[in-house]
Order: structure tokens, then sequence, then C-alpha cells
């Protein structure tokens, strides 16, 4: 057996690497997540209230006209957003003069500031199906950063073969109405307003 010489093989190592097409071995890159669109479907989505009245019973109502769109990444929910406008003036509480009473300039002045809006700055992930969704509320012409607990969120497949939907069961959070500049009858009316919400949306193919 004849062996070669380390002043033969050196060379011909050099030679092999050169050439075209070899190259050191790197590690693939991974993909980047997408992002996936979703529209809220109000049908299936609440936007409800609860306040005080007279300090003995509580007055419920919800606004029936609302849209929305949600930037979802089910890998990274961080990177996920929402963005939601509501139609200041489909409030309802079951009693026509006092949603009039109450789209006037003396609460809401629906003239004056037809939509109430709110988008997402973050979105935390507490494990078990919760988030802590935070952003700003804008409503009656004044902005304040608020935070929503949401309680179970999931996808899946939809009602129609090829559909696919985001649900995110319950979200609640508590305001303080003076701090939108509505404290008109504050005593007979609670200053506080519980809001739960429940969104179903569609994803955009």
């Amino acid at each position: 057996m004849k062996l070669v010489s380390n002043a033969r093989l050196f060379p011909v190592l050099a030679l092999i690497l050169a050439l075209p097409g070899i190259a050191p071995v790197q590690a693939a890159q991974p993909a980047t997540p997408a992002v996936e669109t979703y529209v809220i479907d109000p049908v299936h989505s609440g936007a409800k209230f609860e306040i005080a009245h007279l300090l003995v019973s509580t007055v419920s109502g919800q606004f029936n006209k609302f849209e929305g769109t949600i930037s979802l990444n089910r890998a990274d929910l961080s990177k996920s957003s929402v963005d939601v406008v509501i139609d200041a003036s489909s409030i309802s509480t079951g009693t026509e003069a006092r949603d009039k009473h109450l789209r006037s300039d003396t609460f809401f002045d629906v003239a004056k500031y037809p939509t109430i809006t709110f988008k997402s700055t973050s979105v935390t992930d507490l494990g078990q199906g919760n988030l802590q969704v935070g952003g700003v509320l804008t409503m009656h012409g004044v902005s304040k950063p608020i935070v929503i607990a949401v309680k179970g969120w999931a996808t899946g497949a939809g009602m129609k073969p090829g559909t696919f939907q985001a649900g995110f069961r319950k979200g609640t959070l508590t305001l303080t109405r003076s701090d939108f500049g509505i404290s008109a009858m504050t005593g007979p009316i609670g200053k506080e307003v519980d809001i739960t919400l429940s969104v179903e949306a569609n994803k955009v193919p």
C-alpha cells in the first residue's frame, strides 16, 4: 500500500474545495410565520355593556353595528393585532326613548362623534387560551389606553366547506365613563361601565 504524502495531499484538498458547487452546508432558515387576516362577523359577535341605575338595579345594552379586522399570527400571538370600528348610533337598551337620550349630546353625542374605535397596541399570550389585549379606545372624542382580558380563543373550520374562522369567546373590561367625557347624571347612573365582548371572525382567502 502506497501512502500519499502531506505535501501532495494538501493541494488536492484545496482544489476540491475550490470547485464550483462545493460549498459548506448552511442550516435552512425557518420560514417567517404568515399573518392571517380575519374579518369580524357581526352576526356572531357582540359588544355588550352594563351600568348601575339608582344603585339598586342594572341597565344593560349593546351596540348593534360594528366591523373590524384581526391580523392573527398563530405562531407568535404577540405579532397579532385588531382594529375595530363601532357605530355609536347603534346603541340599544331595549327602550327607544332611553336610546335617543344616550345618542344625544348629554351622553355619546353621536352627531359629533359617530364612531367608537379600538386599535390594539399589544397582544400577550397568557396560556390556556387566555389573552391580554392592550390598545387605544377612542370614544366621545377622547382616546385612552385600555386592556381587554380575553378568555378562550381558538381557530377552526367554518360552517361552509373551505372556510376558516377564529373565535374569541369572552373579552371583559371596566371603563370609568367620565374618563371619556361622559359624566352626565353621575349618581343616578353609575360611574363605571362593565363591557363584555365576544368575537367570531372569518378568514380572508
